[in-house]
């Protein structure tokens, strides 16, 4: 049936990206997966605890199903922001372990309902929602968040992929460089032609 194909399609993939995003981890010194590199704060660590979090809550409360460890409520706004960083007391094991008893918490749940089974998201504007609403919804988060911290990574080492089997092949410094100032070279090629009226302005950077 086109359901249960969908309902194992989605769920595979979501089991993907979710080593994925720990992958990402691998390697580090500590300081580098908690450290921020954006200006907004965004961090490898905080990433994954953030997605244990919330994947505790789309697969537990939403069809009465709940995680069965204390989750911070989702309406204290004393917390939030602070699922996307950890603080000193929480060790990179801690939030990890969590991730993954997220994932079993979440796997039962998938495996035990239909894919149209009902559930409630008090915090969507649409609150009454479908299995197949969450799994691709989650899905859809997950990546974005791998998305995230494939170029945190980046910035770090250099390392880039989908997984430790698929890294992309290093290049030295160099070699990069090379590559980066033929993409400025262009983009300014293109900001010198683009029409104004396209652009609201014909000057490239300097």
């Amino acid at each position: 049936m086109i359901d249960d194909f969908a309902k194992q399609y989605l769920h595979s993939d979501l089991r993907e990206i979710r080593e994925a995003m720990l992958w990402k981890l691998d390697g580090l010194v500590e300081y580098d997966v908690r450290r921020p590199l954006t200006s907004t704060g965004t961090n490898l660590l905080g990433l994954v605890k953030h997605l244990s979090i919330w994947e505790s809550r789309y697969f537990g409360e939403v069809f009465d199903r709940p995680f069965p460890e204390p989750l911070p409520r989702w309406d204290d706004p004393g917390e939030r922001g602070a699922d996307m960083w950890a603080t000193e007391h929480e060790t990179r094991e801690e939030i990890i372990d969590r991730y993954r008893r997220a994932w079993e918490h979440s796997d039962a749940t998938i495996t035990a309902l239909a894919i149209d089974s009902p559930g409630h998201v008090p915090w969507w504007p649409h609150p009454n929602v479908k299995l197949f609403n969450i799994l691709v919804h989650m899905l859809t988060e997950t990546s974005r968040h791998a998305g995230h911290a494939d170029i945190l990574r980046e910035q770090l080492d250099g390392s880039t992929g989908a997984a430790a089997e698929h890294t992309n092949p290093q290049r030295d410094a160099a070699s990069w460089e090379a590559h980066r100032a033929k993409i400025e070279r262009t983009a300014k090629a293109a900001a010198a032609v683009t029409k104004p009226d396209h652009a609201g302005s014909t000057n490239a950077p300097d």
